[in-house]
């Protein structure tokens, strides 16, 4: 069989460095036109073509992927045996092959087996922790392969939490455009005239932004105090979010007047009769303190419970519109500096993580990005509207 050549884009020196330092799992974190495709695709060949093996490429959607099998479908096509845009699969001389997945329909990829998974615009993809755990890696098993996330930062979502995950076996890298000796410095720096500080951070920087995508801004600013024991003439509520195992609950004490988290209780795995004598004491020690809590599913049943036990407590029942109403309320009162909070990194990481998303009917919706949590935002947002928002309350 004659020699056939495969050229490709000689590599730079960010992109020779990640291909020195890579791991079993690689998470690469880079500006725009820092060259993410063309180290991709090289990592492509290599398993597919070299190694004879066969890899899967992910992209977020249909477009992207296509675009991505065109790529490498001209790069390739000398040492093709098969190729089908219609199942977007390459068959290569040896056997390697490389096919490509939306990943908006991943359950496509069940049942699958391969050397390397890429996945290109890792941070574009919805439940991309989910995703990985449940259809990627299991199609790495039979041939202990490897994987590789890649993409420009969109906020504090599963690409960030990927690219946070410390372990031997992990790595990562961030690398900014101005990397890409290829593109002239002097145009990445024209674009600070047109673009916004914290787009050019983002998209350029490939920096993942504090309050980058999401509800509440200045929430470090805002954390300045340590936990305090109640004054003698204070007034106190307590927000309440319950959970069990997989959530946590969360009681947020909150001194009314003078806007201040006085103290955090954050409990797992703890049964709801001990959740409820922990409550009933932290409302007795800030003088009485009033109790709102999330009345919706086991929150009912708590709060009677409570009331039973002589708690001064009131039920939140939450929808999408109440929901709205104290994380609308919560976010203006970080907007406006009117609040101060503990120096907690639980409780500063879940607020600073908290997104919104506009639904096709128009209507916001209010989560925790994926694999992360969101019972110190509701605890928070519940102690605010109790403390400055909720007028009237029942007499005990």
């Amino acid at each position: 069989m004659p020699t056939v050549t495969i050229t490709l884009p000689r590599l730079h020196d960010g992109q020779l460095q990640i291909k020195q330092e890579r791991k079993r799992h690689n998470v690469i974190c880079c500006g725009r036109r820092f060259g993410k495709n063309v180290l991709l695709q090289d990592l492509a060949v290599e398993t597919s073509l070299k190694d004879q093996s066969p890899i899967g490429w992910g992209a977020p959607v249909y477009k992207q992927t296509l675009d991505d099998y065109r790529t490498l479908q001209n790069t390739l096509s000398p040492v093709l045996t098969r190729f089908s845009s219609a199942e977007m699969r390459l068959e290569l001389q040896g056997g390697g092959s490389i096919e490509f997945w939306s990943m908006d329909k991943p359950d496509s990829v069940r049942g699958k087996k391969y050397k390397r998974f890429i996945v290109n615009e890792a941070g574009m993809i919805p439940k991309l922790l989910e995703i990985r755990d449940y259809i990627i890696t299991p199609t790495l098993i039979d041939m202990q392969g490897d994987e590789y996330y890649a993409g420009t930062p969109k906020g504090m979502n599963g690409f960030f939490r990927l690219f946070n995950i410390n372990s031997e076996s992990w790595a990562h890298w961030q690398m900014n455009s101005y990397v890409n000796p290829h593109i002239p410095a002097r145009e990445l720096d024209a674009l600070k005239l047109t673009m916004t500080e914290r787009a050019f951070q983002q998209e350029i920087m490939a920096e993942f932004l504090e309050d980058g995508g999401g509800v509440f801004r200045f929430v470090r600013d805002a954390a300045t105090l340590n936990p305090k024991p109640p004054r003698k003439d204070g007034q106190y509520v307590i927000g309440v979010d319950w959970g069990r195992t997989n959530d946590a609950t969360v009681f947020i004490v909150l001194e009314i007047g003078a806007n201040k988290v006085r103290r955090m209780d954050r409990m797992t795995d703890t049964d709801y009769a001990s959740q409820r004598m922990r409550l009933k004491v932290l409302s007795n020690s800030y003088n009485n303190a009033i109790v709102l809590a999330e009345a919706n599913s086991i929150g009912q049943p708590n709060i009677e419970a409570l009331q039973l036990m002589g708690v001064p407590v009131q039920g939140f029942m939450t929808t999408n519109a109440s929901k709205a109403e104290i994380i609308q309320a919560l976010e203006l009162a970080f907007e406006r500096k009117q609040l101060e909070i503990l120096d907690d990194e639980i409780l500063i990481n879940e607020l600073m993580s908290y997104a919104s998303e506009r639904l096709p009917s128009g209507l916001v919706r209010y989560s925790a990005p994926e694999g992360m949590h969101d019972d110190c935002v509701i605890a928070m947002a519940l102690a605010w509207y109790a403390g400055n928002i909720q007028a009237q309350w029942t007499s005990y």
